[in-house]
């Protein structure tokens, strides 16, 4: 009998590896997720260790995860993420801060996550894992060393390149290097594997046995557009009323908001608010017999042509990351648009896999 990879994932949003394995059709057993669903707890590192030392808790893990719920701020993404895999309670963490990945040792298969880029405010000269105290890639860096899974992947924004001077990548591909994997870089763009966004990101791979050579996956050519990803109906509530059709189709703002492109520009956490993002512009014989839409939405001109703007919805903005419609978008409007652009785009990390699955032996 096959066995099932085993997958790890922290920062794991709303699982752009696990809708990559489904598309690959690979089965595999999630050990674990990590996810603090942007909620920042008001105590330090420390002081939570030390408050914990004088609690009745005999689990830290416990003691952390009552931190988080006594915040009473909705869990948005731990509600996606278990609503859509096969996960529990015990197989989940708020805080990497606070995951011993110790437990786990060389039972994990494929480790993915990307912690946010922060300034390292104290580097030390050796680049070793600990000159990158105090930041959350030293706790990525850290569950590497003592999960050693086969390989990682290690998804970012590309301006890591460059981040203070290059000196943070620097640090970040010694670690690396120095936990013993062999590693791999390359920037990667969404519209060069299927899906019409333009969007760059950093893609890192590292793997454990040095004899294997990787190679990033080959662009390909890009034959949809953003109108292939597009509902046939949307709610009504999607539709701009006439401060909000002016502000997109306003040349000043092009680089906040764009209108019926080919290839959408990068998916944000904010798409779609403050008129931020790509829109639909559709002609009034499309909809001059629904009244619904008549009543909420500005008629306008666009380039010559009478009719409404609408925002992109967030079924369409989960397909333009490349998510199965499969996928149960469970929670409210603004924190699936959120989920979205924070995420992975799924076809890239497809290919990625793809490739990866060619040279090691899971």
């Amino acid at each position: 009998m096959k066995k099932k990879l085993k997958i790890a994932t922290v920062f794991s949003g709303i699982g752009a590896p696990e809708q990559a394995l489904n598309k690959l059709n690979v089965d595999y057993d999630i050990v674990f997720a990590c996810d603090n669903d942007e909620i920042e707890l008001k105590e330090t590192l420390d002081e939570i260790k030390e408050n914990f030392k004088k609690s009745e808790y005999k689990d830290i893990k416990k003691y952390v995860n009552d931190l988080y719920s006594n915040t009473k701020k909705p869990k948005y993404v731990k509600q996606a993420y278990f609503a859509n895999y096969d996960i529990d309670e015990n197989r989940w963490y708020p805080d990497i801060r606070f995951l011993d990945g110790k437990q786990y040792k060389d039972k994990v298969d494929l480790y993915i996550g990307g912690s946010p880029c922060q300034s390292f405010s104290i580097i030390g000269k050796r680049g070793g894992l600990e000159d990158t105290r105090g930041t959350l890639f030293y706790e990525y860096a850290r569950l590497i060393k003592e999960i050693q899974p086969k390989a990682f992947i290690y998804e970012n924004v590309p301006g890591m390149l460059m981040h203070d001077k290059g000196n943070t990548w620097k640090i970040i591909k010694d670690v690396f290097e120095s936990l013993g994997y062999n590693v791999k870089y390359q920037i990667l763009n969404s519209k060069d594997y299927g899906i019409p966004q333009d969007r760059r990101r950093l893609f890192v791979v590292g793997i454990k046995d040095k004899n294997v050579e990787f190679e990033f996956p080959k662009p390909k050519k890009l034959n949809k557009t953003m109108f292939d990803y597009l509902e046939k109906k949307v709610e009504t509530k999607h539709y701009l009323g006439k401060k909000g059709f002016e502000f997109v189709t306003n040349p000043k703002y092009k680089n906040r908001a764009r209108v019926n492109k080919d290839i959408i520009q990068t998916e944000k956490a904010n798409q779609q608010f403050n008129w931020n993002g790509d829109f639909v512009f559709e002609e009034y014989d499309k909809v001059k017999n629904n009244k619904e839409i008549l009543d909420r939405a500005y008629v306008g001109i666009f380039e010559g042509k009478k009719g409404v703007i609408r925002q992109l919805s967030y079924r369409e903005c989960m397909r333009l990351m490349g998510f199965s419609d499969k996928y149960k978008i469970v929670v409210p409007n603004v924190p699936a648009y959120r989920q979205a652009g924070n995420s992975i785009v799924v076809n890239v990390m497809e290919e990625v896999l793809k490739e990866l699955f060619k040279v090691v032996k899971f």
